[in-house]
Order: structure tokens, then sequence, then C-alpha cells
């Protein structure tokens, strides 16, 4: 006879699960080597029951939601369920198995209660460096073997014991393999973490109501999908854009979504997409599936936690051989920038079934910067900073889009305080804001990107990877465009340079690199938005002026309060060049 379990202790041991998960974050996050990890918080963990399916997840990156379940899984295809023993650890990096580039480092164990198989901890976190032909990876690989040293799932602890000869592998094939093989051991703590705090769970309530619990949680989180799901009209809807390049100048290169409403079932189907490319915009399946998960999660029940009962009715199609299915040996290293731009696009194509649950397109990229070389303050030790950069985010039926926030794919990920940065790396920091009339305007505005400059103290190599160029953030139901990126290296002065990206280029000491990212796009016209909330954008520094009469059509004094009539004379223009324009 099954064990039933009243709805109050099904509660307290879901929230048991995430803070279970909670906690293995805060340890793998404390215990990390590198800034990337600990002050970043480039990492996400999960705990997992037998089958491998999700009891609770931490905030992290959303990029890797349902992602730890797959590399669980699939070592089990490989290997066998019987491969798993007490106080095993596996490593795995693999792209075309984890989805992710070589540097996201996969770590987990089984869980064993009472001798049986009761579950896994599960953690993921980026690596600074793992052997790559550039430090931390290359903006021009064009094959998997020039990003690192790529790894199946190989064990590293065996009955709770590391195996010595596997880490010194790894330690030797890093540029900073003090530093990874700390990560790398903050994560296995972080594992230990889960297993203690479960097996504490265990104890508490025994191992049959907890898996009572589990099967209600989970048979509740279906069901709730099924309902949203079936609210939504049937139909097809398809949208579609391009990123500006891979890396090594071939572009745009297209991104198509079919999604299919029928009943309970939506199915997303990315044919039409561009097959997998010369340079590294290529992803594992695995990776396309999480993106997919994160549109959907966004958009169908977003305030529920993840667990093994979501999903069930989403399918994901992509055809094998595209970027977004990519085969060996495809480069994968910025395999996300084609998942932002996908996220973003389900949510456009589903816009005219759901427009009070969709926003804007945001930014949509992580704006990334790396920055190499030797520190002279600190006996010239090689350094390595890895950054990524937040920007704008879509406006919504009932608000405003965020200003410089991080982006979809990254979720948690902080951007360095400027006090950590300097005192790490030879870089000064000198300016860092928002950069104005950025965001689309609309009768709710997009959010704004940042300018962020960085002077060299010493000779340094800079690597950059910037993206949504060519498909800029949209807007929505007659919201505007927004601006996007770019990145000028020494600005006014006869060598200046503006570039998106760029794999290796030298910075002379008193060299300086101006980053600007772009806005999310506007929802509604811009001229049904309440002047008093443009004028409060000018006082702000979100809107120019300029801004204000050119996108909004709100003309300001010079003491910067409303010209009402001139306001109200422009606004009336705008109205007939739209309807001229239809």
């Amino acid at each position: 006879m099954s064990t039933k379990v009243d709805p109050i202790t099904t509660e307290i041991i879901r929230n048991a699960f995430v803070s279970t998960a909670q906690d293995m974050n805060a340890t793998l996050i404390r215990s990390a080597y590198t800034p990337i990890i600990y002050e970043g918080k480039d990492c996400s963990v999960a705990l997992l029951d037998e089958n491998a399916d999700v009891l609770g997840q931490s905030l992290g990156l959303p990029l890797f939601l349902g992602n730890l379940e797959v590399c669980v899984k699939l070592t089990a295809e490989l290997l066998g369920w019987a491969i798993f023993k007490p106080g095993d650890i596996y490593h795995m990096n693999d792209s075309y198995l984890t989805g992710t580039h070589l540097n996201d480092s996969t770590i987990f164990g089984p869980i064993y209660w009472e001798d049986k198989l009761v579950g896994f901890s599960a953690t993921r976190a980026h690596w600074l460096d793992v052997g790559a032909k550039d430090p931390g990876g290359a903006m021009d690989s064009h094959e998997i073997y020039q990003e690192g040293m790529r790894w199946p799932p190989t064990k590293i602890y065996e009955n709770y014991k590391p195996r010595e000869d596997v880490i010194e592998l790894v330690r030797r094939n890093s540029r900073f393999g003090h530093g990874v093989i700390g990560d790398m051991n903050a994560q296995v703590a972080a594992c230990r973490t889960g297993e203690a705090r479960f097996h504490a769970l265990l104890e508490r309530f025994d191992y049959e109501t907890v898996l009572a619990a589990r099967d209600e949680i989970f048979r509740q989180s279906e069901q709730l999908e099924r309902e949203a799901v079936a609210a939504i009209p049937d139909g097809t809807y398809t949208a579609e854009g391009f990123l500006d390049d891979d890396g090594l100048r071939t572009g745009p290169i297209p991104v198509k979504v079919r999604v299919d409403l029928e009943g309970e079932q939506m199915t997303v189907d990315l044919e039409g997409s561009s097959d997998q490319t010369y340079g590294p915009v290529n992803c594992g399946f695995a990776q396309t599936i999480s993106a997919v998960r994160v549109s959907f999660k966004l958009l169908v029940n977003p305030d529920r936690p993840v667990d093994g009962g979501t999903f069930k009715t989403l399918t994901v199609k992509a055809p094998a051989g595209s970027i977004f299915y990519a085969q060996e040996p495809a480069a994968c290293q910025w395999y996300f920038s084609s998942l932002g731009l996908l996220i973003d696009l389900i949510t456009q194509a589903l816009a005219p079934a759901m427009p009070e649950k969709v926003a804007a397109a945001h930014y949509g990229d992580s704006m990334v910067i790396y920055v190499a070389g030797t520190d002279p303050r600190k006996e010239n030790i090689p350094f390595l900073s890895v950054e990524a950069n937040p920007g704008g985010w879509g406006a919504f039926e009932t608000n405003d889009g965020q200003d410089a926030l991080i982006n979809n794919v990254n979720g948690g990920f902080k951007d360095y305080p400027v006090e950590v940065y300097e005192n790490k790396y030879p870089v000064i920091l000198r300016r860092y804001g928002f950069r104005p009339d950025t965001g689309g305007p609309g009768r709710f505005r997009g959010g704004t990107g940042i300018y962020r400059e960085y002077h060299m103290e010493s000779a340094s190599t800079v690597y950059l990877w910037f993206e949504r160029s060519v498909t800029k953030a949209w807007g929505l139901f007659g919201g505007g465009t927004a601006q996007g990126p770019d990145v000028v290296i020494n600005p006014g002065t006869d060598d200046e340079q503006h570039m998106l990206k760029v794999n290796a280029l030298p910075v002379d000491t008193g060299g300086v690199v101006r980053l600007k990212t772009g806005g999310g796009g506007g929802f509604g016209p811009a001229w049904e938005r309440d002047p008093e909330c443009v004028r409060e954008d000018v006082i702000d520094g979100y809107v120019t002026r300029e801004g204000a009469e050119r996108d909004y059509g709100v003309i300001l004094k010079d003491d910067l309060s409303i010209d009402e009539k001139a306001t109200e004379k422009r606004r009336k223009a705008m109205q007939k060049e739209a309807k001229k324009s239809v």
C-alpha cells in the first residue's frame, strides 16, 4: 500500500528540497577560488531524485534550467545506472552532451540512503580556463579542439576519496590550475552539502514519506502546466531574427521559431534555423532544450519552482547539424548568443496569443569582455578577468523594462563591483552608468543599457563578444526598437576603433576600452506615454531632452517643465506619421 502524505507535510518537504539546493549553492559560492563564481555567481546547482528528476534547484543561471538532470541521465545511458556507487563524484564538460561550452564544468554525485540510491546532488560552474588556444576561451575558434580539454563523464572521486591522477590532469591543462582545482573542490563540497541535507530530510520524515511528497509535488506541477497551456489559444505561431555573425565574419545567421499549440501540448520547432556555423555560436541540443524551457517558464506559471513534474507538456525539436544541435567538431564557445535570441523570439511568436504575459525583446546577449595579461603590482603574475555586462530589458503591458539588468540566460549573474575589479586586476574603471535613449520608446519604455570604461594600467590583451546589432531589441504592440551595442577602443584618439567582436587585441598601458550595451524594446505607442513619466526619465538620465521630443513627442522648457501645447501638437504629428507608414 502506497504512503499518503498530507498537504502541510508536502509543502514542508517541497521547501526543504529548495532549501537544500540553496544551501548547496551557498557552499559553492563561498568556497570558490575565482571571482567569476564568488562574485559573478556563474553557477547553478540542483538536488535530484533517484531517476535524476529535479527535486529542487537554486537560483542561478536560468540557462541551466533542467539541464543538470540531463547530464546525469546521459551519464547513466552511457555507463549504466549500476556505475554509481556511494561516495563517487563525476565531472563532465563535453559540449555535445552538456550543451554548453567547455568552461562549464558539471560535477555531480549519487546519494545513497541505507544502501539504496535515493538521489543525486549536481552542480555546474564556469571554470576560468580549461586549456583553450587563448586564455579563458577564444572568440575565433572554428572547432571544438581549440576550445580546451573535453571531458566525457569521468569519475574524480571514488568512495569519498579523490582520484589524484585525474585531478592532476585537470590541473595541468589549465593556465590557472590552482584556481580551477579550488573551484572543482567547491563544487564537490556543494555535492556533499546536498547529500548531508537530503540525509537529514530522510531521517526526519523517512524515505516513503519523502517519496510520496515528491510524487504529489510532481503531480501538482504537471497539472498546473497542462491547465495553463490548454488556456492558450491553439494555433501555429512563428517568429524569426538574426545573429550578427559567427565571430569569423560570416553572417547574419538566421534563427527561426515555430510554436505549435494543440490542447495541453506545446511544441517548439527550430527547423529553418542556420546549419551549424564555422564560428563558435553552436550549442549541444541539451542546452537548446534548456533555453526553450526558460522561455516556457517565463510565460507559464513563472512563480512555481522547477521540479520533475515541470515541462511535461513541452516538446523541443531542432535539426541535427544545426546551430541548435551541433555535431562534432563544431565550435561551441559562444553557444548562448543564439539562445538569448531564441528565448526572445518564442516570446514574440506567442505575443498575439498571450499579450498580457509577454514582454518586448531585451538587449539579448552577455556582452562579454576578457582582459588578459600580467599584473605589475603582483610580481607580474598572469591574470584573466571575465565579465558579462548588463543591459536593458523589454517593457510589458503594465510597466517599463528593467534598466541595467543581466541578460535572460544568466539570471542571478552579477557584474563585478568596481572595488573588487580594480583590486584583482591592473585596470581602472573610470566611468560606469546608464546609457540614455537606448531603451525602445513606448507607452512603457524599454530599459536602458549601460556604459563602462576600462583604463589599462599595464599592457593587456582584450577579447570581446558583443551581439545583437542586426536584430536589435524590438518593441511590441507599437513599441519602438532599442539601440544596439557598441565598443570603442581608445575613444577620441587618432587610433579610435569601433568593434563588437575581437580575439586577442593588444591594448597598451593607458589604453581605454569603452563598452556600450543595448536597451530593451518598448511596449505600446510612444505618444501614449504619460508626459510626466517622460519628464521624470529626463531628470533621472534615462532619456535626453532631444530624445523626449524625438521619440515621445514631449517638449520640455528650459526649466524642464512640460510645454503642453507644443507637446500636443508634436504628438498629433507623430500619430499621423505612424498611420502613413502602416
